[in-house]
């Protein structure tokens, strides 16, 4: 009669007091209540030795170590092993378990009914009410003998159970490094040769160009570098918040999001096509008034005007690829680059050779290549290639733009300054005496690192996405380890193109030119290269990591306070006052701007608290994810 008595009332108290104990955590750490229907259906993590991290409903963490009260089931059943219920205590791993006062006082008044024939009947009544409320309680803890109950039918078996715990306190450093690199080269290749493809399609551009005459590659050159160069940065920095709000739901498995996002991207990116048109239509008066010379701004203002198909490519291009990149589809991107390079070639030779179109039918080439990766991207997004994330055009697209809007202007502006910085150090050392050859060996030196910039780049890629999964996954420790291993491993890419430029620092210009006194000036600017391809090893792959995060607006400020206020005025100071010349601008621009925002955004990555990353993106993903119902 005791054990069937005691059987209902643990039953019952088993059963409310897991409701009023969860709701009280829950409360305690959102600072608000919360209905708990329905809380059986709800997975809860157990993480008994790393900490005891519990999810109990919504990501929240719990570190029971760091002064939480853990469940009262929790104590209730300390208390029962300490009774001889049949379980091998030596078998059963837990963490450290705290339990309030009142509730201890509670679970005296069960003691004395704890004797060695009544245990199993509590314990059978009690662990149904926790089965019933917490999945998977007891397999987290081990193996449990109970000596012929029924109890034992119902528990995996030992070497099944799953223990979800980090990573971290599981596998060796070693594996953990090599799987994270798995992951990371996984984004890298692809990003790597997508980019050179991409890159290689304006230089076999301005080759072509090149071979029409002098006037017809500078036009070609200044319209792609200075018009078209200037828009693609803001708009490929507005793309990145793709990015992030891509990658951290792809983490956090809202898969249908994404094509939603992306949606909201087109529409964003493409109104900003729209306000960034005067700039080609009035590009040649511009040209002009930069100080470039009629000819040539007259003919590379007609070439702008033929490159806007280009221009509108960007608004489909950017999001495509980084809906794509966040899901790690990253080998059908390089496989669509190197059609759209094949089809560059092609094209170019028929409209500059063939069709004799002349600088104008370079631009055309250039035009169709971009727009196939455009195609070649959304069939496959379309045509099945992606099932979980593109279910079809959305009116969802159309709200939630404001937040978008904001995020992708952060962007743009952070992006957009590191794009500018060294267009202007061209633009400046057009002005010191003997230009020619202080803008030629500059030249020799950008396009230089312009190749190898490729490789960190890609590394920017692909830290934003593995930041951004992690974090949207809810982990933090993950998101901290995945920075770690993109930083070290693109410095030592960095450092061995350092060292290549230190040693063949007197024969890299040969590649470009054979005039002597070329050489001679990139041998003495050899220095400030190795040193800029060093800092770009490191400065880029925290930016993507500074994607990931979410932290553009942060990093705009930066970028606007190293590279605009310190950078500049420093390499004026040194290029003219103290009559340094390239050499004296280049390095201002390197120790004063590239260097210091390196410092400080390594600074602001390690102070980083990556579990409230986690947390600020779970908030993220929850509010970019809310659409306001459209209207029929």
């Amino acid at each position: 009669m005791w054990a069937i008595s005691i059987r209902f009332l643990l039953d019952a108290l088993c059963n409310l007091y897991f409701a009023s104990s969860a709701s009280t955590v829950f409360s305690q750490l959102t600072g608000h209540g919360t209905d708990l229907q329905g809380v059986k259906d709800n997975r809860t993590r157990v993480d008994w030795l790393a900490g005891c991290k519990v999810d109990w409903l919504a990501g929240c963490k719990v570190d029971w170590l760091a002064g939480c009260k853990v469940d009262w089931l929790a104590g209730f059943f300390l208390l029962l092993l300490e009774a001889r219920t049949g379980m091998e205590q030596e078998d059963i791993e837990m963490g450290v378990i705290g339990c309030r006062d009142w509730d201890a006082n509670l679970l005296f008044l069960v003691i004395p009914f704890l004797s060695d024939s009544l245990s199993p009947a509590i314990f059978r009544a009690s662990s149904k009410a926790v089965r019933k409320n917490i999945s998977g309680f007891f397999s987290s803890m081990g193996r449990i003998n109970s000596n012929g109950d029924d109890l034992h039918d119902t528990l995996l078996p030992y070497d099944q159970v799953n223990l979800d715990v980090d990573e971290e306190n599981q596998d060796p450093l070693a594996s953990r490094i090599w799987t994270e690199t798995k992951k990371l080269w996984e984004i890298v290749g692809p990003a790597i040769f997508s980019r050179v493809a991409t890159f290689s399609m304006n230089i076999i551009t301005q080759a072509f160009a090149g071979h029409l005459g002098d006037v017809e590659l500078a036009a070609i050159s200044i319209a792609n570098t200075v018009i078209v160069g200037f828009n693609f940065g803001l708009l490929l920095g507005m793309a990145s918040a793709l990015e992030t709000m891509c990658g951290q739901a792809f983490g956090a498995k809202r898969y249908h999001m994404l094509g939603i996002y992306m949606q909201r991207s087109w529409i964003v990116l493409f109104f900003c096509c729209f306000l960034l048109l005067p700039f080609y239509v009035f590009a040649a008066p511009l040209l002009k008034l930069l100080g470039q010379p009629d000819d040539v701004a007259e003919l590379s203002g007609v070439v702008a005007v033929w490159l806007i198909p280009l221009h509108f490519s960007f608004a489909f291009q950017f999001p495509l690829q980084r809906f794509l990149q966040s899901q790690l589809k990253n080998q059908v991107i390089a496989w669509i680059s190197l059609v759209s390079l094949g089809v560059n070639v092609l094209t170019s030779w028929l409209f500059v050779y063939v069709l004799d179109f002349g600088v104008i039918g370079a631009a055309i080439a250039l035009d169709i290549s971009w727009w196939v990766i455009v195609i070649g991207m959304f069939i496959y997004t379309s045509c099945g290639g992606c099932p979980s994330t593109w279910t079809g055009f959305s009116a969802q697209a159309f709200s939630g733009l404001w937040e978008f809007v904001k995020l992708s202007a952060a962007s743009g502006v952070m992006l957009c300054l590191e794009n500018w910085y060294y267009r202007i150090l061209i633009l400046m050392t057009g002005y010191l005496d003997n230009a020619t050859l202080a803008v030629d060996a500059l030249s020799v030196c950008m396009s230089i690192n312009g190749w190898e910039i490729m490789i960190p780049l890609a590394f920017f890629a692909a830290a934003g996405v593995r930041v951004s999964n992690e974090l949207g996954a809810g982990n933090g420790k993950g998101a901290k380890f995945a920075t770690i291993v993109s930083v070290v491993q693109s410095s030592i890419v960095g450092l061995i193109f350092c060292l290549l430029i230190m040693l063949l620092h007197n024969k890299i210009a040969l590649i470009f030119t054979s005039s002597s006194s070329v050489i001679h000036e990139v041998d003495n600017l050899a220095f400030l290269l190795a040193i800029t391809i060093l800092l770009n090893s490191v400065q880029p792959v925290l930016s993507g990591v500074a994607v990931g995060a979410g932290w553009q607006a942060a990093v705009a400020y930066v970028n606007l306070g190293c590279y605009y206020i310190v950078g500049l005025p420093l390499g004026f100071l040194i290029g003219w006052v103290f009559k340094l010349g390239v050499k004296g601008i280049w390095s201002g621009m390197i120790f004063g701007g590239t260097a210091v925002q390196t410092v400080i955004l390594v600074i602001m990555t390690m102070r980083s608290d990556w579990d409230k990353e986690a947390e600020k993106a779970r908030i993220n993903v929850n509010k970019w994810s809310q659409s306001k119902p459209v209207v029929q």
